[in-house]
């Protein structure tokens, strides 16, 4: 519905064309997707915590395995449809619900790269070889990576605070009324979003800048097969992309066609779903600059090494 209104208004109302039309139907529909994503997983969750106590639950999932949680958390995020900055709505609701920070880092990480579109287009484009060994890679990548920041003390770095709301401390004897339980929920979905919806401007319209006017000629020269750094450079061009798995798919069969070796380009492809400069401007409202940081040289780090495996073996 949002893409086609966006696209509605900037192609047939404004009657624009060429990069510029492609820049501002990319800012429109992504900042009203969010904002729309934000508004109702925030509501929901806090919705949801003034039924449930989720102290018990943190202290169930604290209780467990820390690896599981990030099997989990990694596996879970194969099932959800989202870009970088589409999966925050739902990875700031698992910080609502006081899910530890290393498992929501192993949703944030899978949800982009292992996403049911990626994988149906990876299977159209490269068949199920290059898509079952992709998928081991994004999920070995995500869990790993959530499991390193969640060994690290991450929750320090959290900047949101997340107070218990009152339907929490009375979860169980219904002594609040769902008109009061709403009104709460509200409250407390309407102050994060005050805090952030600039934020997620800012990002989305640097993302939109950067789809509507990065040349795939640019990227493949310098990445061509015949360079040893090829990976590396990749995925340092990737970072400042910003993109869901359907819009760089694309590119990705474009840059094999022009040269680039498949580990290259899927680390390309995983670099700009994965890491994106929009995403670490909206994640600069949630975390600390430093946890931010540990967070791009880890999953970085990974989808180098996923990359030159990609290459070694194919």
């Amino acid at each position: 519905m949002w893409h086609e209104l966006s696209c509605k208004l900037v192609y047939d109302l404004l009657g624009l064309s060429g990069k510029i039309a492609d820049a501002l139907h990319f800012f429109i529909y992504d900042t009203i997707k969010i904002w729309f994503l934000l508004l109702a997983i925030i509501f929901a969750v806090s919705f949801l915590r003034t039924w449930f106590n989720t102290e018990k639950v943190r202290a169930y999932l604290s209780g467990k395995s820390e690896f599981t949680g990030n099997v989990l958390a990694a596996l879970f995020g194969i099932i959800t449809p989202f870009c970088t900055c589409s999966a925050i709505p739902l990875f700031l609701g698992f910080l609502q619900a006081r899910i530890p920070v290393g498992v929501t880092m192993s949703f944030l990480i899978s949800a982009p790269l292992n996403n049911e579109i990626a994988i149906a287009m990876l299977f159209g484009l490269f068949g199920w070889k290059i898509t079952a060994i992709y998928i081991g890679f994004g999920l070995m990548v995500a869990i790993v990576g959530g499991f390193l920041i969640g060994r690290m003390g991450a929750e320090k770095y959290v900047l949101i605070e997340v107070k218990p709301l009152e339907g929490e401390i009375t979860a169980g004897d219904n002594a609040m009324s769902l008109k009061s339980r709403t009104h709460e929920a509200w409250i407390n979905t309407a102050d994060i979003f005050k805090k952030i919806y600039l934020y997620v401007l800012l990002g989305v319209g640097i993302g939109a800048w950067i789809h509507g006017y990065v040349p795939t000629d640019f990227i493949a020269a310098y990445t061509g097969a015949d360079n040893p750094f090829a990976v590396l450079l990749a995925v340092l061009m990737g970072i400042p992309m910003y993109s869901n798995a359907a819009g760089v798919m694309p590119l990705v069969e474009v840059l094999t066609d022009k040269g680039m070796l498949l580990g290259t380009a899927l680390s390309f492809m995983m670099a700009v779903t994965a890491l994106s400069l929009p995403e670490a401007v909206i994640l600069k409202r949630l975390l600390h600059t430093k946890l931010i940081a540990l967070f791009f040289a880890i999953v970085g780090a990974g989808i180098i090494g996923v990359g030159y495996l990609f290459n070694l073996m194919l």
